[in-house]
């Protein structure tokens, strides 16, 4: 198959069309993501992100459908409901933003989707809005921080996974001062950009170091990437397996890292830490082997148990500064 992005979006189109026909409770069909840019595929790989609009509660709320080994549709299902107050969507990082900047409409009944933009967008960017999107990142970064301290998941898989999460809302309360939140293929690739913007170039390049404690030899990885490879393959044969490591989706991580890991390490780095991790969460019951190759890949990044106080103490220090720049943006819009 030639990829090519007109090839991607007729794709789109036609999925779209194909779920309107299936579907009379559609009422809206949006695409976004990296397809809306010029340069969709990493890895060679990419994904349709598409949002579909029920006029009822949906059974399903993400679907993932392979069309080839490079490229998959992640579809996003809801309910209108949440679209009525929109206010409240003016204050979600995720659906508002991705509603307003820049969505391409593939189906809407009685234009709803110009309608709907239009009542969500207004105001979207005034700095009562903005700080009222990134304060609660923050905090669940903070209180996930907190948890680590004084009571830490007693597995570590659990404890990992709140880690990382913390990293990730961190990460993005940064990224939801000047744009959407950040996506997991592209989180370390973009975040500089974004630190730049605020001046504070440092607090992307800390967040990264969190990670790993420097430089991967490729000896590291060609050791971490059959054990990787091989717990997404149980992951997707579970039947609790979530959809954002579903079997469509192998190709697009795997491809993604192998393409970043000499360039953009932390980047690599950051897509095999969350899909291992989540895939280790999974099946740490029942494939208690798979915890192996995931422990052994976390000591020469310094992420084991007993190194978690000092990647602790940086987080701390790392959300101390963002909330004292938050304070500083908030000053001076005078929010």
């Amino acid at each position: 198959m030639r990829i090519t992005r007109q090839a991607l979006l007729k794709l789109a189109r036609d999925r779209a069309a194909l779920l309107a026909r299936q579907d009379r409770s559609l009422i809206c069909i949006y695409l976004t993501g990296s397809l809306l840019f010029d340069a969709p595929l990493l890895g060679g790989t990419t994904d349709i992100d598409l949002i579909c609009v029920h006029s009822e509660k949906t059974p399903q709320p993400r679907l993932v459908t392979r069309i080839s080994n490079e490229v998959h549709f992640d579809e996003a299902h809801y309910s209108q409901t949440i679209f009525l107050q929109p206010r409240r969507l003016r204050l979600n990082p995720w659906v508002g933003s991705y509603l307003i900047h820049n969505p391409l409409p593939l189906y809407d009944v009685q234009h709803w989707f110009e309608f709907t933009q239009a009542s969500v967008s207004d105001k979207f960017n005034d700095p009562e809005m903005v700080i009222q999107r990134v304060r609660p990142l923050a905090e669940a970064a903070r209180n996930a921080w907190l948890l680590l301290v004084s009571d830490p998941p007693a597995k570590l898989p659990a404890l990992m996974w709140t880690y990382l999460k913390a990293l990730e809302n961190a990460g993005n309360a940064l990224a939801v001062l000047n744009g959407p939140p950040l996506t997991e293929r592209r989180f370390f690739l973009e975040l500089p950009d974004r630190a730049q913007m605020l001046d504070r170039p440092g607090l992307a390049a800390g967040l990264a170091d969190m990670i790993s404690e420097g430089d991967l030899p490729a000896a590291a990885w060609e050791g971490w990437l059959p054990a990787w490879e091989g717990a997404l393959d149980a992951a997707a044969s579970h039947k609790d397996c979530p959809a954002r490591i579903a079997t469509p989706r192998r190709q697009y991580y795997t491809r993604a890292v192998s393409t970043l890991r000499e360039d953009e390490p932390a980047e690599a780095l950051w897509i095999l830490l969350r899909t291992w991790t989540q895939s280790v969460v999974l099946l740490e019951r029942s494939h208690p082997e798979i915890m192996g190759g995931w422990q052994s890949a976390l000591q020469p990044l310094g992420l084991g148990r007993e190194n978690l106080s000092h990647r602790l103490e940086m987080l701390d220090a790392w959300l101390d500064n963002f909330e004292e720049l938050l304070d500083t943006w908030a000053e001076k819009y005078g929010v």
